[in-house]
């Protein structure tokens, strides 16, 4: 008797069934490419450079697809995030090196989330700036509380986040009419002077960010204890849609701020606030709440996925686990002092994500050793030619981190 084959209908809800417990870790690890420090860094690119530095949101963006599916795999396959398979296979020396610069970027990187969320609720609200830090503080460490509940409502909520920031700059994206033709032009490496190698360096620390490296693969683990072969393998390619959709939202998202600078912000300021008040003489005042609640949101959210982070890597490096009170606390009393002594907003967001560039070879390098060797990855081993673009990733950070010490000796 013919039996009719299953519709494309019938087979996507069959797979979406089966794919949906797969995902989520991606768009976690995403918030940190969408967080204040990238708001800082392109609005400066766009507002002082116009579309130069288009290629670097493209190329950062394509390096984090890579980047965050290695970081996935190493998880899934090991059942170990990247911090404790440091620990597992490096020299005690070499670990506690790596701890300490870990621990430096989970705080330039709370810097940059509380700061931004602080800066949100001044232009949304008048409140002050130590204030704001505070509320960021408090909001954030909430969200993280949803994770005593399961993976799965935290990352719901950091998603819902996300959507909160595309939708804002997409509505500004929209009313901004961006130049084709420059646009296009702006997808040509090249840089303008040792202030756009610098702004480029910041630009891949805020969008490669070396706490997202980290914290993907130990999200993964949690959903590979246990699991078969079969399973992992399954899990890896839930991963590799997981990964591809939320970096592209991400990166459509970064590509979007710097847009907005350029077409619309060009010759009104470099900086976070002059943004702000750009939009709301050029495109209204709705433009510019967006602007700000999607500011808001990303300092929410990543402050919350940065302090995740930072837990994971002291577990990880350590096998030492601090109360998350006391863990926010330690991670937010630097950014605290930022706001307190009265630093420029906006250059406290760059700056904090120059240092995050200089973090991201220590992340890569084990990542890409690691995922080549067999005896840890098992049938999930890199293929040779995934190590060869992985070791390129890792050269061309150093190599533009080389460049950015020798503009600033």
């Amino acid at each position: 008797m013919y039996q009719q084959r299953p519709g494309r209908l019938w087979r996507l809800r069959w797979w979406l069934r089966r794919s949906l417990p797969a995902l989520g870790p991606a768009f976690v690890a995403a918030i940190a490419y969408v967080d204040p420090g990238n708001v800082a860094t392109n609005v400066a690119a766009g507002g002082r450079f116009g579309y130069l530095l288009v290629w670097v949101v493209v190329v950062a963006n394509v390096m984090a697809m890579l980047i965050q599916y290695l970081s996935a795999k190493a998880g899934l396959a090991t059942g170990l995030s990247l911090p404790a398979l440091c620990r597992e296979h490096l020299p005690r020396r070499v670990v506690g090196g790596l701890w300490l610069q870990a621990e430096l970027v989970a705080i330039a990187t709370d810097v940059a989330e509380v700061v931004g969320g602080a800066l949100a609720l001044r232009l949304l609200f008048g409140l002050p700036l130590l204030t704001g830090g505070l509320i960021t503080a408090g909001v954030a460490f909430a969200l993280l509380l949803l994770k005593n509940r399961g993976h799965r409502p935290f990352e719901i909520a950091v998603t819902g986040m996300l959507g909160v920031i595309l939708v804002g700059f997409a509505y500004d994206l929209v009313l901004g009419r961006p130049d084709v033709g420059a646009l296009v032009g702006g997808s040509v490496p090249r840089f303008d002077g040792a202030a756009s190698v610098v702004l480029a360096s910041a630009m891949l620390g805020a969008t490669v960010m070396p706490h997202a490296i980290y914290l993907h693969s130990g999200l993964t683990a949690e959903r590979a204890v246990g699991a078969s072969e079969p399973r992992r393998r399954f899990l890896l390619r839930g991963q590799r849609v997981d990964v591809v959709v939320a970096m592209t939202l991400a990166g459509l998202v970064n590509l979007a701020m710097l847009v907005v600078a350029a077409s619309m912000l060009r010759g009104h300021g470099d900086t976070i606030e002059a943004a702000h008040a750009a939009l709301g003489e050029v495109a209204g005042r709705p433009a510019a709440v967006l602007f700000a609640v999607a500011l808001l949101a990303s300092g929410f959210a990543a402050s919350s996925v940065g302090t995740l982070s930072g837990q994971l890597v002291m577990e990880g490096f350590l096998r030492r686990r601090l109360p998350l009170v006391l863990r926010r606390l330690v991670s937010l009393a630097p950014a605290l002092v930022v706001l307190a002594v009265g630093v420029d907003p906006t250059k406290a967001l760059v700056a904090s994500q120059g240092v995050l560039s200089l973090g991201i070879p220590f992340a890569l390098v084990p990542l890409v050793l690691f995922t080549r060797r067999r005896d840890l990855m098992g049938a999930l081993v890199n293929r040779r030619l995934t190590t060869v673009v992985g070791g390129a990733c890792a050269a061309l950070v150093i190599a533009l981190n080389l460049a950015l010490v020798g503009s600033l000796v």
